[in-house]
């Protein structure tokens, strides 16, 4: 089985790769997601992160959770807060990486993709046969996020920032799928790639 890291910024199209690899029937881990969990009502990392950020945990009991806004409020801008966050998640994180391997294993999936934002940064290309970069221009990647999440361009602009830079990440790829041409054009290479992973 082919272990399939993929990644790339904000806005670059990583939904639309995994989707592509969904309909293709190879599972999918997504790390935001696996993060989502974590930091919802009973999550696991919830009581950690109360201990460091406790504003921006809210509720009661069984309800208790991570107000996600709050809790950008508290590290963006700010490097120290940000790796305290990252020392509580990313293990965790890992631990359900290795854990989704495993069952793609035992099911005999012919491949496995993580999906995960910050895989060079977290050095989960570790774990990788190949990892696959979703790359697009900036001015693509700014409108792609105005249109999905309420952030001003100063925002954006300072989680991209924040980010690995682009042209970094496609250095280190096996594989760059443009996202930035149209559908139909990433769609193809991305079809074109999965046919590689059959046995």
């Amino acid at each position: 089985m082919k272990v399939i890291g993929l990644t790339g910024g904000i806005g670059m199209g990583k939904s639309t790769a995994a989707a592509a690899f969904r309909r293709a029937r190879i599972p999918v881990f997504d790390a935001d997601l696996a993060v989502h969990r974590m930091q919802g009502p009973g999550g696991r990392a919830v009581r950690a992160i109360a201990a460091l950020f406790p504003d921006a945990v809210v509720g009661s009991g069984a309800k208790r959770h991570v107000d996600r806004g709050r809790l950008r409020e508290e590290v963006l801008g700010r490097p120290d807060q940000l790796r305290r966050l990252e020392q509580v998640l990313h293990p965790m994180v890992r631990q359900e990486e290795y854990d989704f391997i495993a069952r793609s294993r035992r099911a005999q999936a012919p491949a496995a993709v993580l999906d995960i934002p910050l895989l060079f940064e977290t050095k989960a290309e570790e774990l990788m046969d190949m990892v696959v970069v979703v790359s697009a221009p900036r001015a693509v990647q700014m409108h792609r996020v105005r249109l999905r999440r309420r952030m001003s361009d100063a925002d954006i602009a300072a989680v991209i920032a924040r980010q690995m830079p682009d042209r970094e990440r496609r250095r280190r790829a096996d594989i760059v799928i443009q996202t930035g041409l149209s559908r139909f054009h990433t769609q193809r290479a991305l079809r074109r790639l999965i046919r590689t992973l059959r046995p």
